[in-house]
């Protein structure tokens, strides 16, 4: 069995106290979490030597995260990834949104659910349960929500993250955890990392990365991780991935939808998941001037992010899975990151 402990983060500009949960197994995997956006700020993880190393990009204090724009670590919420122009129609009522991205709706809006406390409530030796009541109009979506998140530690070394919500009225809910990746411990890029995707297609996009509604084969594309590849080569070709796979699956069953290596320690994190697709980003926007923790800067390809989510703009979408969650239903995703060594 595991432990949890708590401590001080830091205060909100209003004087709020955050607090710092960190789970550790008997192994010594250790996951940092605070309630501030619901997020990951470390994860520490052994080589093929023993080594622990911190995989995930972020900050050392609460004040690097609220100036953050890059939602190190964070849920998302309401909805992530984009929507076509901030504007959706549900049930014949047009809803209007941020435009945070180009023309576009990203993440929840111009807060969501990354900017926001979670209440905390240890309810395990290895389990912490984050709850958030976003209330009707927030960023402009429709109905009461109330989300939860249920971060589990485990003695095989794997994070699992139960995330689930129920409304009062219809509103769009595509809930992720999002957290960037560098399995070196962030002392290089990601280039050196080899990928695998679970996923025969893709969804193809606009040049202001809308679905245009088509997904085709991966294969014989730069897009192909059905076998194993370099991130070094793959980049080359397509100067960064923003992409949404579809995954090989017909149930929302937990089944492994990618994993990736870092070919010189040896550390490998499997990503397991009910959702339909898995969103690979390898943080083409850093540049240098993003000071992450002990003041190191990052930059490009500093590390990447598998998503786990439906798709896309889904509300103007009908052919994509189903987003809309009506009162009396519940919505449930589980998705798993298990750390092992090669």
């Amino acid at each position: 069995m595991g432990n949890i402990t708590e401590e001080a983060f830091g205060h909100m500009p209003d004087g709020q106290e955050v607090r710092l949960f960190t789970l550790t197994n008997q192994n010594g995997l250790q996951v940092k979490i605070t309630p501030y956006g619901g997020r990951i700020t470390s994860i520490l993880v052994p080589d093929n030597k023993g080594q622990l190393v911190d995989v995930v990009l972020g900050y050392s204090d609460l004040a690097g995260y609220l100036a953050d724009e890059s939602n190190f670590g964070a849920i998302i919420g309401r909805v992530s990834n984009r929507i076509a122009k901030g504007q959706f129609t549900l049930d014949g009522q047009t809803y209007n949104l941020a435009i945070n991205n180009g023309p576009n709706h990203l993440h929840g809006g111009l807060k969501g659910f990354a900017k926001v406390i979670w209440q905390a409530k240890v309810t395990s030796q290895n389990t912490l349960e984050l709850t958030y009541r976003s209330p009707d109009g927030e960023e402009g979506y429709p109905g009461n929500l109330t989300a939860r998140v249920i971060y589990s530690i485990l003695d095989n070394n794997e994070l699992r993250i139960e995330i689930s919500a129920e409304t009062d009225k219809p509103t769009p809910v595509n809930l992720t955890s999002h957290s960037y990746f560098n399995l070196t411990g962030g002392t290089s890029t990601i280039l050196n990392h080899q990928l695998y995707l679970n996923a025969d297609a893709y969804i193809a996009v606009d040049e202001t990365v809308i679905p245009t509604g088509e997904t085709p084969t991966v294969h014989h594309t730069p897009m192909d991780f059905t076998q194993p590849l370099v991130l070094g080569s793959s980049i080359a070709k397509t100067k960064g991935y923003d992409n949404t796979f579809v995954l090989n699956k017909t149930e929302n069953n937990l089944s492994l939808a990618a994993w990736a290596l870092d070919l010189a320690s040896g550390r490998q994190v499997e990503v397991y998941t009910t959702q339909p697709g898995i969103h690979f980003y390898t943080a083409n926007h850093l540049d240098g001037s993003f000071m992450g923790k002990h003041g190191q800067p990052y930059q490009q390809y500093q590390g990447f992010t598998l998503e786990t989510n439906r798709f896309p703009d889904a509300p103007n979408q009908p052919t994509f899975p189903n987003t809309i969650l009506r009162p009396g239903e519940t919505f449930q995703e589980v998705t798993v990151y298990r750390f092992t060594v090669r």
